[in-house]
């Protein structure tokens, strides 16, 4: 006999998830604003340029506020650099899965020159030993790059295998030239001088990156 009404509603009851209070969806919301506007402003500025009280501005509150859900400069950075990857992981994830390993890493060096072109990719110094530390503490930084990089990473070997990339090479250098594409200067000089469209500037900057300046 099948369980009754009453009984297979409870048991949904059970095991539903509990819906987040108005009050928590509301302090999901600004704190999304936030994350939103430093990803923005490191975009534009880099870190060492944006403040605190920028952000706050931005996203219309006031700094007390802002500081309640992120204690310092460095807390907002990281939590722009686990945005961006966790939109990487969706890239990745959404890519087919029958395609060549140096046609996913191509698409990857795409993906983010259009964030950096689009001014959605956030600038980070390499020598900021604070910004350093707090990363290198962040579990969700750490665990996303984790990902983020073995995903890469075993294109890399496969495209190497495969010979579509250098097998002397070192994969960690060529895993380090796909990230700096990120912050290429070449794209922001290409993009100013209002010669190239964005998307010659990128399919150019991929050529070059991976087939060299030879003929």
């Amino acid at each position: 006999m099948p369980p009754s009404l009453s009984t297979q509603t409870g048991v949904s009851a059970a095991i539903r998830p509990a819906k987040a209070s108005f009050k928590a969806q509301m302090l999901q919301a600004r704190e999304d604003a936030i994350v939103e506007a430093v990803n923005r402003l490191l975009a534009e500025k880099g870190f060492d340029l944006m403040t605190v009280d920028e952000v706050a501005a931005e996203v219309g509150i006031a700094k007390a506020s802002l500081y309640k859900h992120f204690p310092s400069k460095e807390d907002l950075a990281a939590a722009a650099m686990v945005r961006v990857l966790a939109r990487a992981k969706t890239l990745l994830a959404s890519l087919p899965t029958d395609a060549a390993p140096i046609a996913q890493l191509k698409a990857v060096v795409r993906w983010m020159m259009r964030l950096q072109l689009a001014g959605e990719m956030p600038s980070l110094p390499s020598q900021n030993s604070s910004l350093r530390a707090n990363l290198m503490a962040n579990r969700a930084y750490l665990d996303g790059l984790l990902q983020v990089s073995d995903h890469i990473g075993g294109w890399i070997e496969a495209a190497q295998a495969d010979g579509s990339l250098n097998p002397a090479l070192p994969p960690i250098l060529v895993l380090y030239t796909v990230y700096s594409r990120a912050c290429d200067p070449v794209l922001e000089f290409m993009k100013t001088s209002g010669l190239f469209s964005d998307e010659e500037t990128v399919e150019w900057v991929v050529s070059t990156c991976f087939d060299g300046l030879r003929k």
